[in-house]
Parts: C-alpha cells; sequence; structure tokens
C-alpha cells in the first residue's frame, strides 16, 4: 500500500506542467498535453492524502502519509486552539494554478454562434444566457411564473443557496422567449417548465414534450460547435456577460457580484477583473501624455478687461 502512494506522490512533481499559455485560442479545441495540468496535480494529491489519513485513522494503514504537508510557521509549533484537528499547511507537491483570463465570446463570435442556433428557443435560451449571466441549471429551471414580462425580470434559483433571486434580461430574449411560445401552440400555465424539447416523445402517456434538460442543452452546443469548428459552452456565455458588465463604468463590482450570484465579493474581483495589457498600457500612454503637455503649455493669459498695470499692482508683481 505505502509503495503504491509513493509513487503517485512522486509522479507529482515531475508532472507540474505548462500552463498551456496563450498560444491556444479560447474558441479552438485542446490539444493533447504530454503532461499533467496544475489543477490535475493538486486533485490528485489531495485524493491520495485523503486515502491514507482514512486508512491512518482505522489503525491499518502507515505510520505517516505519503501526501506530506508544508509546514506555516516554525516548526514544533503547537497549532491554534481554532485549528486543532485540522490539518496545517499546503500539500507539499501542489503546483500553482495560473491565473487565466474567463473564456468569452467577442462580439463577432457571439454573432456566429448566434446564426447557427436553429431554433428560436435555443436564441431565446442564449440570448437570456448572454444577458444575465443565468447558470444553465438556472436558466433550466426557469417556470412560466418566473418571467415578469412588464418589469422584463426572470426569477433564478441560485446554485448552492437555493434562493430565489429576480435578474433582469435583455428586450431581444423577450423577443425571441415571444417567438419560441408562439412556436409551441399550447399555452403554458404558471407553474409548467419553460424550456421544452421540439421533439415529442413517448414514455408511457403518448407522445408529448419533455421538459428541456442539460444534455440535450449540451446537444444543442456540440451542433453549433461542430458547425464553426469551436467547443463553447453554455457557462462560456456567463463569462461574457460577466466581463461585459465588469467592463462598463456605470456597472460598480458590486452590482456584478449580485448579477453573478457570488457570496463573496473577492471571488468576483478574482475572475473577472483581469484588464487587458494593451489597454492598460495606452491608458498608462494617455496619462503621460497628458502630464507632458501640462507641463510645456503656456499660461492662460489673463482676461482682456483687466489692465496690466492694475494686475501689477495687485498680485505685486510689478512693485520693487
Amino acid at each position: 500500500m505505502a509503495e503504491a502512494g509513493d509513487e503517485a506522490v512522486g509522479a507529482a512533481p515531475v508532472s507540474i506542467c505548462c500552463d498551456g499559455g496563450d498560444d491556444q485560442p479560447d474558441h479552438a479545441e485542446a490539444s493533447p498535453r504530454a503532461q499533467y495540468e496544475p489543477r490535475t496535480i493538486r486533485h490528485s494529491n489531495a485524493v491520495v492524502r485523503s486515502y491514507y489519513t482514512y486508512w491512518i485513522d482505522l489503525g491499518e494503514g502507515p505510520l505517516i502519509n505519503p501526501v506530506q504537508l508544508d509546514q506555516r510557521g516554525r516548526s514544533g509549533t503547537w497549532p491554534r486552539p481554532t485549528e486543532l484537528g485540522q490539518p496545517r499547511g499546503r500539500l507539499r507537491y501542489n503546483p500553482k494554478v495560473p491565473r487565466h483570463r474567463p473564456r468569452a465570446l467577442s462580439d463577432e463570435q457571439w454573432r456566429q454562434v448566434f446564426t447557427a442556433l436553429r431554433s428560436h428557443r435555443d436564441r431565446a435560451l442564449l440570448a437570456l444566457a448572454v444577458s444575465c449571466a443565468a447558470r444553465a441549471q438556472e436558466a433550466l429551471g426557469l417556470r412560466g411564473v418566473d418571467v415578469d414580462w412588464g418589469e422584463q425580470l426572470v426569477r433564478v434559483v441560485r446554485k448552492g443557496s437555493r434562493a430565489e433571486q429576480w435578474l433582469p434580461a435583455s428586450a431581444e430574449f423577450f423577443v425571441w422567449l415571444r417567438l419560441y411560445l408562439a412556436e409551441l401552440q399550447t399555452p403554458l400555465l404558471p407553474q409548467d417548465a419553460l424550456w421544452w424539447t421540439r421533439r415529442r416523445r413517448d414514455h408511457g402517456d403518448g407522445l408529448q414534450r419533455q421538459p428541456l434538460r442539460y444534455d440535450a442543452l449540451r446537444a444543442v452546443f456540440r451542433r453549433v460547435n461542430t458547425e464553426l469548428g469551436t467547443n463553447w459552452t453554455m457557462h462560456d456565455l456567463r463569462h461574457t456577460a460577466a466581463l461585459r458588465m465588469a467592463g462598463d463604468t456605470s456597472l460598480s463590482l458590486i452590482d456584478v457580484q449580485t448579477i453573478l450570484g457570488h457570496a463573496h465579493l473577492s471571488t468576483t474581483a478574482d475572475v473577472y477583473l483581469i484588464q487587458e495589457e494593451a489597454q492598460v498600457i495606452n491608458r498608462v500612454r494617455e496619462h503621460l501624455d497628458e502630464r507632458r503637455q501640462r507641463s510645456v503649455a503656456a499660461p492662460p493669459a489673463p482676461a482682456c478687461e483687466y489692465r496690466a498695470n492694475d494686475l501689477e499692482i495687485l498680485f505685486e508683481t510689478g512693485l520693487s
């Protein structure tokens, strides 16, 4: 048992790979890699350590966990009362996870994806995701009663907390939603699911439309990606909406956090407050140019209605 653990942990530092860099475009298929990603290594180390911790606690494993921790502070110090029973330090062989800009669609890429859609249902669903950054399950869980046509709002059930929240949606979403509902030819009840399959299937009660599930939504993206040669996902639309809102100076970071449903403001800031290097360089260059122009500009001339000798007396510039 110990030998297997040593082999798993020993392979981790050797498997630290490059983070993929920026050579691979966001919309291209990921190429096979010769080494493991940092996230894969961290996950593997955590699994192996948990495995040996379980058997050590039962008294049937090795005396020392082969996946060691890098202790915090000085060695041999007693843990704080709040840290009793908790592991101290990070896994020794865990590589750092590089920080990447979230995958998002440009305006042209969004137009290509939207043009490749085949139904008003798909257009309405994707228009919703790119306008209010709703997660896939949040959007698929909508019912007829969750749409406020007058205020142009939708009510979603948040992931994790299961709290209900109203989100603003774009006017384009409501246009496509109206066209989609007209295609159904069957009025929806308030508690009925909003999204339904286009094909009817028999599940024992005759041919009927079925509520749209996540696997069917993935099939929509699979068809689009096959046509365009891309690998976009529903979550990329959430990133697209979030980056658009984060780049809007009229919206604060707290506004973006509220729409995204993040529990902590730091999550929103760490993921979406990523500045493009070219934009930063341009802004700093403009700042330096403005300072240079202010330094060489001539002082403003006095108003024409004041006489020069009066100004000399007032500011005592001509007195000796």
